[in-house]
């Protein structure tokens, strides 16, 4: 593939470079669109991105449909075959300036002014649109093989919400047309798995902007999911020795300047209420609070690991375009927990988190994933708590702690939290990007705020080291990762409906009633749907739409033999079995949690 570069010297594209230079080429296309269809548009940035591109364009008043989208990606594809070249040039600064100001170009103009005094300024014609870039570009416009427009959005001039709003269409492109139908493949397979979708199907969780946005409930079905993943994830706590606790959703805005989170965290947090001359805020995490709990009593040595943990209610105050479901909304459940440790307990008890979060990933069937050791950015000045020795400290000891375990880990600067490292593990599910589900962070920082102790062998105080470790995240996130791993298909352990009992047309519907009755006796989680309804209708219902793992179905063979039909939700087979043999079934499957 060709490409030409802001000097005009053509060459060959090398391969990892291909697609950004065939989506910021697109780019360019679809502005010389615009302009063609809209002559007053105005181009602010324009950039490739990891799945496409985008312009970000001041339309005036014009608002675009999706019938405009349409007719701009139609004179895209009359753009590319009139194989229009690809042509640079490079001016001064003040030229530059000139030249913008004559196109009326008051965005790139501004952009200019941004760049140091001595930036070379680069432009690249396009027959009758001329835009400026760095390049480098597609020689022709003809070599723009596969691409499409996706949707159209708002966003920020420089994403200051105090400048103008801008129109953002998106785009695709890839090399060719295989790589865009496969594309198209994942987007359906994406929108198939979307837990918003199969939320709404299977009545999970809903939410209404009259309550709030990012603030999701729960319905009945979507509470015993929830309620299932909290009684698992507490049953393995207790046996590990954890001590849960209830705290409040709020604390005082001088408890987080004591824990630091006001001064690194406040922008993320509601805005604080004044009651009584004090001021609170919904509490974005939960640390400070367990801080106050162990500060409540003194602590021996020998007390130590004390392990704190909460399925806690939290708020933070996400940009309305980043909401999305019960994966990220303004209101969640952190499975959360602190540990309170002696330096020479760290070794053990990062051991055991990281024991628990793989113990769990093999109960879920999760093996995609990659630990990455969080580190600070020291050029931070802002994010971080600063105190270079304590940074060196906890660095060293959580890298020394993962290599002695033997855990494979890469490193990556600017992700840890403000007061110290983490391990985070990293999970890639069927669709979407990489993300953290579990994480274990390494605190010697909050402890010296709080000025906690606990007195040592020989007698003297001592400051304990936190461990701050989540090993679901939050229960909302984590479900949303369920709901789209498994399609809404749940284990039978976790499905909101394990069983439907079903009557075939004109049964009478005693027997089934009794085996349903049997059922719930049992603690199975079953309905029973006796309407005069054809079976495949209620099969399909039942499967395709509610999920059910086993359909239960009872016609007049069924009342003769005292046996039932049992239909697997995951295999489609049905087989015959007393009632007996099928309650010992569910029992076991459900004891097993796979």
């Amino acid at each position: 593939m060709k490409i030409i570069d802001k000097y005009g010297a053509v060459s060959e594209c090398p391969e990892d470079q291909e697609l950004q230079v065939i989506r910021h080429t697109a780019a360019h296309v679809l502005a010389q669109a615009v302009k063609r269809l809209y002559p007053s548009a105005d181009f602010g940035y324009g950039p490739a991105t990891e799945k496409g591109f985008f312009y970000d364009i001041d339309l005036g008043d014009v608002k675009l449909t999706d019938a405009d989208l349409e007719k701009i990606e139609a004179e895209m594809r009359r753009i590319v075959k009139e194989n229009i070249a690809l042509k640079p040039f490079i001016l001064g600064r003040e030229e530059a300036l000139k030249l913008m100001r004559e196109q009326g170009a008051k965005y790139k103009e501004e952009h200019i002014n941004d760049l140091p005094e001595d930036a070379e300024i680069s432009f690249f014609r396009q027959g009758d649109y001329l835009d400026m870039c760095t390049g480098p570009h597609l020689c022709y416009t003809k070599a723009l093989k596969a691409f499409r427009l996706t949707q159209q959005s708002g966003a920020y001039w420089k994403n200051d919400s105090s400048r103008r709003m801008l129109t953002r269409i998106n785009g695709v492109a890839f090399r060719t047309a295989e790589e865009l139908a496969e594309y198209d493949r994942q987007v359906e397979e994406a929108r198939a798995r979307d837990h918003r979708k199969i939320g709404r199907e299977m009545s999970l969780f809903m939410t209404d902007d009259l309550v709030g946005k990012g603030l999701p409930m729960f319905l009945p079905k979507g509470y015993i999911v929830w309620q299932e993943l909290e009684n698992y994830i507490k049953e393995k706590e207790r046996k590990l020795g954890y001590q849960h606790v209830l705290t409040p959703c709020v604390g005082s805005v001088q408890l987080y300047k004591t824990s630091g989170h006001w001064d690194h965290y406040k922008d993320n947090m509601f805005p604080a209420m004044e009651v009584e001359g004090e001021s609170f805020v919904l509490r974005p995490m939960n640390c400070p609070h367990h801080m106050m709990i162990y500060a409540s009593k003194p602590h021996s040595y020998k007390e130590l690991p004390i392990r704190i943990g909460e399925i806690a209610h939290d708020f933070r105050f996400e940009a309305s375009g980043t909401l999305k479901g019960i994966e990220r909304g303004r209101h969640f459940c952190q499975n959360d927990a602190h540990l309170f440790v002696t330096p020479d307990q760290i070794e053990e008890e990062v051991g055991r988190v990281v024991n628990l979060i793989f113990e769990v990933y093999r109960d879920f069937g999760i093996t995609d994933y990659r630990c990455v050791l969080s580190l600070r950015d020291p050029a931070d000045k802002v994010k971080y708590h600063q105190d270079d020795a304590m940074w060196e400290k906890a660095e060293s000891a959580l890298r020394r702690v993962l290599n002695d375990l033997g855990i494979e880990f890469t490193e990556e600067i600017g992700e840890a939290a403000f007061y110290g490292p983490k391990l985070d593990v990293n999970v890639k599910p069927a669709i979407g990007a990489e993300q953290t589900l579990s994480t274990c962070q390494l605190d010697f920082c909050l402890p010296m705020k709080f000025d906690l102790k606990y007195v040592d062998s020989e007698s003297r105080e001592q400051t304990p080291v936190v461990l701050h470790r989540a090993i679901l995240g939050s229960i909302d996130r984590f479900m949303a990762f369920v709901i789209e791993e498994t399609k809404g298909r749940f284990p039978l352990w976790l499905a909101p409906t394990q069983v439907t009992v079903m009557t075939l047309p004109g049964t009478d519907p005693a027997f089934a009633k009794k085996i349903a009755g049997m059922l719930d006796e049992a603690g199975i989680r079953v309905d029973l749907d006796d309407r005069n309804e054809k079976i495949g209708y209620k099969i399909r219902e039942a499967r395709q739409v509610d999920r059910v793992p086993y359909m239960v179905i009872v016609g007049q063979n069924e009342i003769d033999s005292g046996t039932l039909s049992v239909r697997d939700r995951d295999t489609d087979q049905t087989t015959s079995m007393s009632p007996d043999g099928f309650l010992e079934l569910c029992r076991k499957r459900i004891a097993e949690k796979k």
